[in-house]
């Protein structure tokens, strides 16, 4: 019996995260990423072949013990992300620190560790950005620059891993039906109206879609909006 491709999703307790674990779930093993050990867990148990994997993305050296395991990968997925609306003059420096340190540096972190079980498996990476990373609005200034850094980075690792045949996708979200969403609508003080987003299904399938291309083909950016 052929072995499963293995894929890693963080982010996999909620939202986006969560719907990139069920689509991938028919023909991958699978490990669930997050904080919510319990989530997780129960996440894992409703689907085939999913067990979880809790850690602290923002640790090293957490982050480096829980990788250590893993010779091999087909799929890692940056889904985890932070993000919170306000004017510049309210983004302290902490505030600054602490979403580069989730959006950026925690998924340049993880993917130098899991490079070598990567090439391996001559893998792919995908990141989930935002609109927020191809046109910054204001309000959004400390998740917009995040994301931009995450575009310039994901463009640099692709070139730097093109010998290696590892595949680089990343995924550009309009708004989407998430519990991020809900929070960011409330700091905006607008309604929320699911109908107006995207479903995280619905990115889920485009996650899916680069994932399952053909070998001849490199998704290198999906966008996707809202009709």
């Amino acid at each position: 019996m052929t072995a499963r491709p293995l894929a890693l999703v963080t982010g996999a307790s909620r939202g986006i995260g969560a719907a990139i674990a069920r689509a991938l779930a028919p023909d991958h093993s699978l490990l669930l990423g997050g904080r919510d050990v319990d989530t997780l867990h129960a996440a894992a148990d409703r689907l085939p072949d999913a067990r979880a994997w809790p850690v602290e993305l923002t640790d090293p050296t957490a982050l480096a013990a829980a990788t250590s395991g893993i010779p091999a990968l087909d799929v890692l997925v940056h889904s985890a992300g932070t993000a919170e609306v306000g004017p510049l003059t309210e983004a302290t420096a902490e505030r600054w620190r602490a979403t580069f340190e989730l959006n950026v540096v925690a998924v340049a972190e993880l993917t130098r560790l899991l490079l070598p079980a990567l090439r391996q498996a001559r893998g792919h990476v995908v990141l989930i950005n935002s609109g927020q990373g191809r046109a910054a609005s204001p309000g959004w200034g400390p998740y917009a620059a995040s994301k931009f850094a995450l575009r310039a980075y994901a463009d640099v690792l692709r070139g730097e891993e093109q010998t290696s045949g590892l595949r680089v996708t990343t995924v550009y979200p309009g708004r989407t039906d998430t519990d991020m969403q809900k929070a960011v609508r409330r700091d905006e003080g607008g309604d929320y109206r699911p109908e107006d987003y995207l479903t995280p299904d619905s990115v889920a399938k485009a996650v899916r879609a680069a994932v399952t291309a053909d070998p001849d083909a490199h998704l290198t950016e999906v966008v996707i909006r809202p009709r």
